[in-house]
């Protein structure tokens, strides 16, 4: 997890920390092991400047304290976080046993949730510290833990979508046609970074019959008159992601290219209208998947419509076939139908949403209408 720390002071990571015990509370779990990465940014604020072999772990039990197990030669910095006020440090130097000073803080019969990204290394190592506990990742204890933004991280997240807005606008004005993929995400990369982001996660420019691989790596293929090309570029501006899609054409469309066009934006509209608080997510990928599969397109739409995002770009909630979790005022997510024909070309376009008292709101509010570029 690289990018510059959102701006939230050390009460807010208490009040995180507090709601994290209570969530693995109410889950049955005797508490939390959460491993560098952006669990441990939204809680604590901390994100080590180097991940590494040694183990740093924040420990989150009902009736105790926040502890920070964290090696001695980078406590300065985890001292330095905004989040670091609310709970205690606890160092260890190298030739010590970190797992024997974690242990002491487990209950060892307990279950324990854990961050997804912990070391396969770290868990065997509490495990035979600790024969009796068992472990659950955090995405399957706890999926929704970060989902629901505050008022804060609401204003961060809008920020980043309108910083991902400016950029498109200035993409549509660079010259497409002759130049290479590879061209033109360098100038979205720069664009992004222009607009305020610390950190880009991806630049999608995918031309022509690339634009039917929804994740297309960006390569040398230089790009056609006549290509229809799709963006999908994102990243985060002051630890908030952005992530947004649009389909552009470099010259005249045909009439075929323009009706799949239009019938994109219609399944995104449609998906966008389903959402309020309450409905199961995957009535948001139903709402658009509709749309396409009426239209006789269903089998080239062949991803799920959308997921969440905050501290990272992809996160829970999923907007999928099969997600029953109601939405809930401030969560966060992308809504991204798409269609794409092999070996011709694809279109997708994708705004983040964020859902509100009694409906959703956009954080992406540049043309769904087709772009013509040169």
């Amino acid at each position: 997890m690289t990018g510059t720390a959102a701006p939230f002071a050390a009460d807010d990571y208490r009040a995180r920390m507090e709601r994290a015990v209570r969530s693995a509370h109410e889950a049955g779990l005797a508490g939390l092991l959460v491993a560098p990465g952006p669990d441990l940014v939204w809680l604590t604020g901390y994100a080590p400047p180097a991940v590494t072999e040694r183990l740093t772990l924040l420990v989150l039990a009902p009736g105790q304290d926040p502890v920070l197990v964290v090696p001695t030669l980078e406590a300065p910095d985890a001292a330095k976080a905004a989040g670091a006020s609310a709970l205690t440090m606890r160092d260890w130097t190298d030739g010590k046993d970190p797992y024997a000073a974690t242990a002491a803080l487990l209950d060892a019969d307990g279950r324990f949730g854990i961050s997804d990204n912990a070391w396969a290394m770290h868990l065997l190592a509490l495990q035979k510290a600790l024969p009796g506990t068992s472990y659950a990742s955090l995405t399957d204890a706890l999926p929704m833990l970060r989902a629901v933004k505050d008022a804060a991280e609401l204003e961060l997240l809008t920020a980043a979508g309108a910083a991902a807005d400016a950029t498109f606008e200035e993409i549509r004005k660079v010259p497409f046609g002759g130049r290479r993929e590879s061209e033109v995400a360098a100038d979205l990369a720069e664009l992004l970074r222009r607009f305020g982001h610390s950190q880009v996660d991806f630049t999608i420019v995918a031309s022509g019959p690339n634009g039917a691989d929804p994740h297309h790596e960006v390569g040398d293929r230089i790009i056609e008159r006549g290509d229809m090309v799709v963006l999908d570029f994102g990243g985060l501006k002051d630890g908030y992601g952005s992530d947004t899609s649009r389909t552009v054409h470099v010259g005249e469309p045909t009439d075929e290219e323009r009706r799949v066009h239009d019938l994109v934006r219609a399944a995104q509209e449609a998906g966008f209208r389903s959402v309020r608080p309450g409905v199961p997510c995957q009535e948001v990928d139903r709402a658009a998947r509709a749309v396409i599969a009426d239209a006789g397109y269903g089998e080239y739409f062949i991803h799920r419509t959308g997921h969440g995002i905050g501290v990272t770009t992809h996160e829970p909630p999923y907007m999928i076939e099969g997600e029953e979790q109601p939405l809930v005022p401030g969560m966060c997510f992308s809504v991204e139908p798409g269609v794409y024909l092999p070996g011709r070309f694809g279109v997708r376009i994708e705004d983040i949403v964020t859902v509100t008292e009694d409906g959703g709101r956009r954080l992406n509010d540049t043309t769904r209408e087709m772009v013509i570029v040169d």
